[in-house]
């Protein structure tokens, strides 16, 4: 990995929460990656980071003082944590306005807290219509791999 060396970074506010689970272990105390390394260790690509900042999902990251992206481990818990927002399925604009909810701080937990729930609900309803659709193919599998097949024709 490559270590930066620049002025002192100010993350982005992260809850407790965002940063549990984290999905890419990181070298020990290290908490400076160029925009190449996070895209190593989150899989989104530079362009996907460079449009997420552009967007409002990853404000306000630091640069070195040769203009440079400088990432600290909370941005890349962010970038998991919005990973996971995706895979529910949630707007983009949705996420942007979480995001602007955490900028904004502790007065919106409420608000973000909802959003959540919301979300949940969504997800275990489309966990229900996925587990359906499981039970609908197994038994076409069960079917066809039961099915009398006729000789083949020479």
């Amino acid at each position: 990995m490559t270590v930066i060396d620049s002025t002192p970074v100010t993350s982005l506010p992260v809850d407790v929460c965002v940063a549990a689970g984290s999905d890419h272990p990181r070298p020990d105390g290290q908490d400076r990656y160029t925009i190449r390394e996070v895209a190593a260790y989150t899989g989104l690509s530079a362009p996907t980071l460079r449009w997420y900042e552009e967007r409002g999902l990853m404000p306000n990251v630091a640069r070195s003082h040769t203009g440079q992206r400088v990432y600290g481990n909370r941005d890349l818990d962010w970038l998991s944590f919005v990973r996971r927002l995706r895979l529910t399925g949630m707007p983009v604009a949705d996420m942007v306005h979480f995001a602007e909810l955490v900028r904004r701080g502790e007065d919106t937990y409420d608000e973000r807290r909802q959003i959540l729930e919301q979300t949940r609900r969504e997800v275990v309803a489309r966990m229900a219509e996925l587990q359906d659709t499981l039970v609908v193919l197994d038994a076409k599998i069960d079917f066809y791999a039961g099915a009398d097949r006729a000789p083949e024709r020479a």
